[in-house]
């Protein structure tokens, strides 16, 4: 596999180190879903049902499985997952973010029946939710506030979750991804979040913020995979190529502030009390990765090697930057508005570190997970 040339010397121990942390922290949280851990101490903030990340930590445990090959470890990666059947039937969009990484290395042919069963159930759950005059999923009220919202990480997962070739809803996934795209990217730098108004018209939300790291990384992401899983991309290209331009420009950070108010291209100078976030730099390496993979296919080649290129000094930072003894990804910041977890190990970060990682050294390809 391409990726893998020129990182073997740390990209391989650096997965090793991330996979040896899932088993300390399976171990920690037992039947409990890890959240957020201090820097210092590594302990875990856990939930019983796994809010909006659960999918993640099911993701890491499949991970492990697929790389150990352990009997043991499969069991408890599909026991996880079944866990996660709660959040079928609720109304949010991030059962895009739940179900689509949580089976994406269990529901293919010949793996775990089970997971393709949920997933499916997740997906005709999704489509049912579709509104056809607003063009997308809404965010949903599973979590408090707003039901008519349009959010950034309401995209990743939940395109190529309705597009399944089960349910017919490519439609809707396409739908979902441009009402996403045109509404984000109608600002600059793009604003996460809007509210539907009266009519057709959408308003500005305020939270996420705008300058809200994640924004970018998420809309990459669920673009990547939009144009992987639909059959036409309908003008994808454009605004997946507006939407990378910043991220690629020379001299951008490879890390983000938790908040930049400002283009990539043009970084200020930060406090020193802003956030990193590094989980940030993780979904963007990720969703680089597979961009890079769709361009070489498309006759886009200088784009594929800046992606790539990109991508893969991303994960080399995070890897000898930011990795704690334990194999946690360190500075990630879960909420800096309301100083959360502001430099904490997240397990979405965890989770999308060892994905490029594993993408890199072979393990998978971009789009198994």
């Amino acid at each position: 596999m391409p990726e893998a040339s020129g990182c073997a010397g740390w990209a391989a121990p650096a997965l090793a180190a991330v996979l040896a942390r899932v088993r300390e922290s399976a171990d920690e949280t037992g039947a409990r879903f890890p959240l957020y851990a201090d820097p210092v101490t590594g302990a875990w903030k856990s939930t019983t049902r796994g809010s909006w990340t659960g999918g993640f930590w099911a993701g890491l445990l499949w991970l492990r499985a697929l790389a150990t090959g352990d009997s043991g470890d499969r069991s408890a990666a599909a026991d996880c997952t079944r866990r996660l059947a709660y959040w079928a039937e609720q109304d949010t969009a991030t059962r895009g973010l739940i179900f689509w990484y949580g089976t994406a290395l269990a529901a293919g042919p010949g793996q775990d029946g089970a997971a393709a069963a949920l997933r499916d159930e997740a997906a005709r759950a999704c489509l049912a939710a579709y509104d056809p005059e607003r063009g997308l999923v809404p965010w949903g009220d599973a979590f408090g506030g707003p039901r008519l919202l349009a959010r950034a990480d309401g995209v990743p997962g939940l395109v190529p979750l309705l597009a399944g070739p089960a349910n017919g809803g490519a439609a809707a996934a396409y739908g979902h991804l441009t009402r996403h795209l045109t509404l984000c990217q109608s600002e600059e730098p793009p604003r996460p979040a809007w509210q539907a108004g009266t009519g057709a018209t959408w308003t500005p939300h305020a939270a996420p913020p705008p300058g809200w790291s994640r924004t970018v990384p998420w809309l990459l992401l669920g673009a990547a995979d939009g144009l992987h899983c639909l059959a036409e991309d309908g003008g994808l290209w454009e605004a997946v190529e507006r939407l990378a331009a910043p991220r690629l420009a020379p001299g951008v950070p490879l890390v983000p502030r938790a908040r930049e108010e400002h283009p990539p291209s043009q970084p200020v100078p930060s406090a020193p009390s802003d956030p990193l976030d590094t989980s940030a730099a993780a979904i963007e390496a990720v969703a680089l990765l597979k961009l890079a993979a769709l361009a070489r296919t498309t006759g886009r080649g200088a784009l594929a090697g800046r992606a790539a290129d990109r991508a893969h000094r991303i994960l080399r930072h995070l890897s000898e930057e930011h990795l704690s003894p334990r194999g946690g990804l360190l500075n990630g910041c879960y909420d800096a508005e309301h100083r959360l977890a502001p430099r904490h190990e997240l397990i979405w970060g965890d989770y999308f570190l060892a994905s490029g990682l594993a993408t890199l050294t072979g393990l998978t390809d971009p789009f198994t997970a």
